[in-house]
């Protein structure tokens, strides 16, 4: 889908939620229902994906208003289950604008073998994280239980968010990533998970 060229900023992230959507599902990174997709309104409000939507499939309909809290804007409307956790994202950073959620094999497999985290290091492709020159470091991509109480959930990422340049994976669930704009997170959430198709071609090698 061609970018929207408009002047108002809700057509615009309608535009990039949609489009993001169909990149994510021809990755085959959104299942079924599977994922979320964000981005912040000038207004302070946020666009995301209503509950229940097949992300590669998204129509405007497809995309609703939240308030910060999370709150649906218009009566009727459903948000997705883990909109606090965009929600929690865009309150620790100013900067961020889009918030992606993904279901893929590699870090949802990864995410159940693994501890509290998965380190990625020596790979060229870490450098498309903030603050990265140099293949030549290690990077730690925190792993959470997953959890059907949303805010419990919330209060445990709490503390991590401030040291999180990668993101982070909930286990056996999937990825979430985010950026200053929706170009960004998805390059981050492209980079992200090659590391981690990488990661579990590794052990298949191993074994």
């Amino acid at each position: 889908m061609d970018k929207v060229i408009s002047s108002d900023p809700r057509a615009v992230a309608v535009s990039d939620i949609i489009a993001a959507g169909r990149r994510m599902d021809r990755f085959g990174w959104v299942p079924a229902t599977a994922g979320n997709i964000s981005c912040r309104l000038p207004d302070g409000l946020i666009a995301i994906t209503r509950s229940g939507g097949h992300k590669g499939m998204l129509t405007p309909h497809g995309v609703i208003e939240v308030t910060a809290e999370g709150a649906p804007v218009h009566e009727g409307d459903r948000p997705s289950a883990e909109t606090l956790l965009h929600c929690q994202v865009y309150a620790a950073s100013p900067r961020t604008g889009a918030v992606l959620h993904g279901h893929s094999v590699a870090s949802t497999v990864l995410s159940m073998l693994a501890g509290d985290a998965i380190t990625l290091a020596g790979y060229e492709v870490l450098k498309v994280f903030e603050g990265q020159t140099t293949h030549d470091t290690s990077l730690r991509l925190p792993v959470f239980d997953n959890d059907q109480d949303i805010a419990r959930l919330v209060r445990v990422i709490a503390p991590h968010m401030p040291d999180m340049p990668l993101g982070y994976v909930i286990r056996g669930h999937g990825v979430y990533v985010w950026g200053d704009d929706m170009g960004m997170a998805l390059a981050r959430l492209e980079g992200l998970e090659f590391l981690l198709a990488c990661e579990l071609e590794k052990r298949k090698i191993r074994t």
